[in-house]
């Protein structure tokens, strides 16, 4: 019997250099015809078009737009279409076995381990959009993006877009997830970094700010992403409570071809900024008792090159999913974070397909949490779940992102997300604006010092910071 590995239809013998050009060019136009005609079968993004055979998960439309009267500053649930759904079941420590199939270790965890929580799931409404201008830049990178030969960073893209909507492998599915259009920013007038209290305890920690994302590959059109300067996002925090932060400010911008960011830190007790030369992936935030890292915020934040990225498939789950209670700027903040957990009034689940990914630390890597799982709705590449395993194996924390159909970009996203550390009882409550009194906004046209990169320098940080 030959052993003699089976050749590929399209694949090419190197028997001679220039034929063998020639066979491979011709193969990556196959390949790509191919993947072409399979994405015309799929959403703009590459989901599944149809709805699943028990009909749960419904036939993606597109966006539908707000109803009569919406405008920035009016509460956006008040204008969804589907406000008024009633649950469809209750899930709770008695029943979740047999849901178990549908929900991730750390839903389950959450579900047996702490008493009263429970997740009521609602109608499925694919709510997510694309815009035209994305779905054509979507098109133009099939056979187009490529990885770096690092392994793990982006080297070209067609922006913005989707890179690969019909992912290989686990680094692509992410890239998708870090580059899914966003618009040019995204302002918080106003927003809370919260972590309960310890057990037993009573005091939260409580961190006040305003914030804006500067995403320059956001602008609309079409472009390549090696004309712009290697920078993933740029952001900018300003603390204006309790008084132990306020004043305190950062400018960070995340490269898209470094594993390292760069950070500058202004202390208003000195007077000067600092440069943080290692604030990044699980280095501890500042103030916050070692409860949130800094590749934790937005379900997964930074670079990709510390783990091995591994495509498990896609599977059907309960998912937050137009969840528009992390948005309730109206709200009461103790009506919406209890003790123990977000109140279930404030968080919304749905039927959806996600991507599954499982990342492991590299060989010769370190991590505090070197195994996890992360999951990204299929119809927007936004995470929605992430476990983290420790060194031991155990779950330790279990991160959900509050996803809502964005009526400025057409499209969905998170940025509330809730983090839960199952292992010490406690959780983060992030990036929302649940009782500040304004809403958030994301931009499409860049307009103002915030939307370019010079706003994000020690220089301008010094000088912005001394007023």
């Amino acid at each position: 019997m030959s052993t003699r590995a089976p050749r590929r239809p399209g694949a090419c013998s190197a028997t001679q250099l220039a034929a063998f050009l020639s066979c491979l060019l011709a193969s990556v136009s196959v390949a790509t015809a191919a993947d072409l005609a399979q994405l015309d079968k799929l959403t703009p993004s590459g989901a599944v078009r149809e709805a699943n055979a028990d009909g749960s998960i419904p036939a993606w439309r597109g966006a539908e737009p707000p109803t009569a009267g919406y405008e920035w500053g009016k509460l956006r649930r008040d204008h969804w279409k589907y406000k008024d759904d009633k649950p469809l079941l209750t899930i709770d420590a008695s029943n979740a076995d047999k849901y178990a199939d549908k929900l991730s270790a750390g839903q389950l965890a959450m579900l047996k381990q702490r008493k009263d929580y429970r997740m009521e799931v609602y109608p499925t409404r694919r709510s997510c959009g694309v815009p035209d201008f994305v779905a054509a830049n979507t098109r133009k990178n099939v056979g187009t993006a490529k990885i770096s030969e690092d392994g793990w960073s982006l080297k070209e893209a067609t922006v913005p877009g989707y890179p690969f909507p019909i992912p290989a492998d686990g680094v692509q599915a992410m890239w998708n997830s870090k580059l899914r259009y966003r618009g040019v920013g995204i302002d918080y007038k106003g927003t809370i970094t919260a972590v309960s209290p310890r057990r037993g305890g009573s005091e939260w920690i409580r961190a006040d700010s305003e914030q804006t994302l500067f995403i320059p590959t956001g602008a609309k059109g079409s472009a390549p992403l090696s004309s712009f300067p290697p920078v993933e996002f740029y952001v900018y925090f300003a603390y204006t409570a309790p008084t132990a932060l306020a004043g305190q400010a950062l400018a960070v911008t995340q490269y898209i071809n470094q594993a390292e960011n760069e950070t500058f830190y202004y202390f208003p007790g000195q007077r000067r900024v600092r440069r943080m030369p290692t604030y990044s992936h699980d280095a501890p935030q500042i103030g916050m008792e070692n409860q949130y890292t800094l590749d934790e915020p937005n379900v997964f934040n930074g670079a990709l090159d510390r783990f091995d990225w591994k495509l498990v498939g896609k599977k059907e789950m309960f998912i937050p999913y137009n969840a528009f209670g992390a948005f309730d700027f109206k709200a009461k903040f103790e009506d919406v974070a209890g003790p123990d957990f977000i109140a279930s009034s404030h968080r919304r689940y749905e039927q959806h397909r996600v991507w599954v990914i499982e990342a492991t630390v590299k060989g010769g890597m370190r991590h505090s949490a070197p195994k996890r799982t992360i999951y990204l709705d299929e119809d927007s590449w936004a995470p929605v779940l992430m476990d983290d395993f420790d060194g031991q194996g155990k779950l330790s924390k279990l991160r959900e992102g509050f996803l809502i159909p964005v009526y400025e970009t057409g499209t969905c996203d998170v940025m509330p997300m809730v983090q839960y550390n199952v292992l010490e009882g406690r959780y983060v409550f992030d990036t929302h604006t649940v009782s500040v009194g304004k809403d958030i906004r994301w931009v499409t046209e860049a307009n103002g010092p915030r939307y370019k990169p010079g706003f994000y320098t020690a220089d301008n940080l010094r000088a912005i910071s001394e007023r």
